[in-house]
This record gives C-alpha cells, sequence and structure tokens, in this order.
C-alpha cells in the first residue's frame, strides 16, 4: 500500500484513535531550547477603540514577473538540502516550502537592569541562494513567492512598515501606522498582512533577583504578567493598492509579551495563542476584533505548531505524541484529520515546521539520546516512512538566556 492509499484508508477508518499526550509532554522533551522557559502568565494593557483607514499604494507580490525561486543546489526531488551547514549559508527546502531567511536572538542591554532581545536576520538571496546578513531589521515576514518581504526597523515597537523587495533589497514602500508594530504574518496567499500592535517592546527584558538551586541569582526575565499587546492591523495589499484598519484587542492576563496574530487559513480570521490548562490554545478574532469562533478546519489544531494544515487542508500537523530512546533517539508527532480531530497517522519529527507537500513536512528532529541535552537538524519527513532526509546541520544548545540559536523562517515558493 501506497503512501496516498495509506493515508486515505487512515481517514476512512478513523485509525490510531489514541487520546493526545497530557499537557506539557512537549515542553518536558524540548526545554533545553530557551523559549520554552518563558514565564506563561501575561496581562494585555488596556487598549483604546479606535480604528484608522488609509488608502496607500502598495507593490504587487506577483504578478508576471520572472520566476525568482531559488534554484541553486535543487535536487530532482525538489529537496534542497545541506547537512553540514548549521546556521545555513545556502538554500534549504523541500517541495513547496524554502528557507526564506534564519535569524539568531542575543540580549542587548540598555541599562544594568532594562535590555531587549534583539534578532539579526539571514535573507535568502534568490539569485545566489545563498543567505546574507542584513542588520536593519527587528522583524522580517516574507511573503509567498520570495519576492517580497515586510520588515520593521529597529526599536520596537515601529511606526511604519516597511515592504522590502528581495531581489534588489530596498525597501518600495514605507506604510505609516500611529499604533506602534512588533510582529507581522502575511496569509496564505500573500494576499493580507496582519500587524500585530504593542504599547512596549514585546522582547523587553528585565534583570531580576531569583530564587536559584543555590541560592538569590540575578536573571534577565520576560515582562510576563505586563503584556502591552494591544490589537492588529490589517493590510490588503494583493491588489496593488491596500487599505488598514486598527482593531483592539481587550486585555487579560493569559498571553505572553510576545503573542503575535497570524492569520486562518482563508485568511479572513486572526488566531493568537493564549495560556491554560493545556498547550497550544488559540483565539480567533474578526477583523474588528471580536472574539470568533475557530474555523471547522482548524479548530483541533495547536497554536505552537507551525505546519498546522497541509496545503490542499485534508491533513493537520499536531505536537510531539511519542518518543523512542536509542542512539539517536526517535520522535513521532501526530497527524490528525482536521475535521474530527482523529489522529490519522504519525510522522517523524520532534516539531513539525512547516509542509512541503500533502505528503511530506519539515521539522526539528533531535541528533541524540532522549538522556542526552536537545541538539535537532532541519529534517525532511514523509507519511508512512520512517525515513528521515537531514537539511541542515545541528543546531547546539543555547548557552544562555542572552543568546539563542538560530531560528528558521519559512515561506512558500
Amino acid at each position: 500500500m501506497n503512501v496516498e492509499d495509506l493515508v486515505r484508508h487512515s481517514l476512512r477508518e478513523q485509525a490510531g484513535e489514541q487520546p493526545p499526550p497530557d499537557a506539557g509532554f512537549a515542553d518536558r522533551v524540548l526545554t533545553t531550547r530557551r523559549r520554552r522557559r518563558t514565564r506563561r502568565t501575561a496581562s494585555v494593557a488596556a487598549a483604546t477603540a479606535a480604528v484608522v483607514g488609509i488608502a496607500v499604494a502598495v507593490p504587487l507580490l506577483g504578478g508576471g514577473e520572472p520566476d525568482t525561486r531559488p534554484a541553486v543546489g535543487l535536487r530532482q526531488d525538489g529537496v534542497q538540502a545541506h547537512p553540514d551547514q548549521s546556521p545555513p549559508r545556502q538554500a534549504i527546502g523541500a517541495g513547496e516550502t524554502v528557507l526564506a531567511a534564519h535569524y539568531t536572538t542575543e540580549l542587548r542591554t540598555e541599562s544594568a537592569k532594562r535590555g531587549t532581545m534583539e534578532r539579526t536576520y539571514w535573507l535568502l538571496d534568490t539569485k545566489t541562494g545563498t543567505y546574507k546578513k542584513d542588520t536593519r531589521w527587528s522583524y522580517v515576514a516574507v511573503a509567498p513567492g520570495l519576492k517580497t518581504a515586510a520588515v520593521l526597523e529597529r526599536g520596537l515597537p515601529a511606526h511604519r512598515i516597511g515592504l522590502l523587495d528581495l531581489a534588489s533589497g530596498r525597501v518600495e514602500r514605507w506604510i505609516p501606522v500611529q499604533h506602534g508594530v512588533g510582529g507581522l504574518a502575511f496569509s496564505h496567499d500573500g494576499s493580507r498582512l496582519v500587524a500585530t500592535t504593542y504599547k512596549e517592546d514585546p522582547d523587553l527584558r528585565t534583570k531580576e533577583k531569583m530564587n536559584g538551586p543555590d541560592g538569590p541569582v540575578w536573571e534577565w526575565t520576560s515582562a510576563y504578567g505586563a503584556s502591552s499587546r494591544s490589537g492588529f492591523y490589517i493590510l490588503d495589499i494583493g491588489r496593488g493598492t491596500g487599505s488598514y484598519g486598527w482593531s483592539a484587542v481587550p486585555p487579560g492576563n493569559n498571553i505572553n509579551a510576545r503573542q503575535d496574530f497570524a492569520f486562518s487559513r482563508s485568511g479572513d480570521l486572526v488566531y493568537g495563542q493564549y495560556i491554560g490548562d493545556r498547550d497550544g490554545l488559540q483565539r480567533f478574532y474578526s477583523f474588528d476584533g471580536a472574539k470568533a469562533a475557530a474555523p471547522a478546519g482548524e479548530r483541533h489544531l495547536r497554536s505552537d505548531v507551525p505546519a498546522r494544515l497541509s496545503p490542499d487542508g485534508r491533513l493537520a500537523a499536531l505536537g510531539l505524541s511519542k518518543e523512542v530512546d536509542g542512539s539517536p533517539g526517535r520522535s513521532y508527532s501526530s497527524i490528525l484529520d482536521p475535521r474530527t480531530g482523529k489522529e490519522v497517522t504519525k510522522v517523524r519529527g520532534a516539531q513539525l515546521l512547516a509542509w512541503a507537500d500533502d505528503k511530506r513536512l519539515i521539522a526539528w528532529e533531535r541528533v541524540t539520546g532522549l538522556d542526552e541535552p536537545y541538539r535537532p537538524r532541519l529534517v525532511l519527513v514523509t507519511l508512512g516512512s520512517d525515513k528521515v532526509v537531514p537539511l541542515s546541520g545541528v543546531r547546539e544548545p543555547d548557552k544562555d538566556m542572552q543568546q539563542q540559536g538560530w531560528e528558521p523562517v519559512f515561506a512558500r515558493r
């Protein structure tokens, strides 16, 4: 039975009706990743209800331009792999997905007790198939097609959004905003952009005295319990001209300091993570900031699993569900029927990051045993197969909270 038959049969029979892992399972396995150590209580500052509408000329994201996909190193199976490179220097991708950028994070101190976690990006040059350092930006989101990126300058929250031409490296248009922006995300089709607004830098860190195993120690911590997220802008940029408005989000005390919004698959709702009785909870909003019911195909997804729905929308990536000891250990994540929430199968990988096509995904997978420090690499995994194809070199554990290793930014070709 081939993979397609396997998946079809599994969907029909609703195989593998195993309960999901208990709360916190994925976090316990990935504890050496420092980003899992963020304090998990937060509150949103009170937002002022207002809506701003402005018409802005914006360059088209697609059109009849030549194909700019990075073909350097592309194999016949559509895989670009450089398992000797970490962080990658040459293009990595598979199927319709490519590593469009990657970034590292480092603490930049402003005073003895105040600092911010600042990102440094390497963007894919589609002409050479290599990643080039670009220190201008504090935040980058790459649109499908790899022609345009939305960028924010240093010093968050930013009061203008740039639309960067990835071929030339020039900002083609600046869009001013009244409410400061700290995060960006494109819709699945690239026609819309959601910009999450904050009253303060969402990556702010303060130095506080904490109780350690050997007594009090000073640690840099995020602004948990005092998130300044205030709402979001929606920019409709797919038609060459765009209008945007700001919507306030009611305050709450159950989000992290940085908790950016992202689009639903259809692009007519946004969602954000919130903290509750289990991991990966998500809450959807309409464009006016009102709470909305989750779409039928997304109600069973987790906000902390980036891959979400397959390209055809028939399968859903879920979190880590099983690990097998060995040298190295093997991780398995769940694949669901998004309509029912039932598990269809398991696939290799500790964290499912992006779908390469309807049968393959890009994931982080460990190269160490379960009793060793967690060291992952990017791999390509396939439904119905236990094989993993290394795409990148091994990412080493973070040395401390003040410096974090490279993180991937994926986009559809």
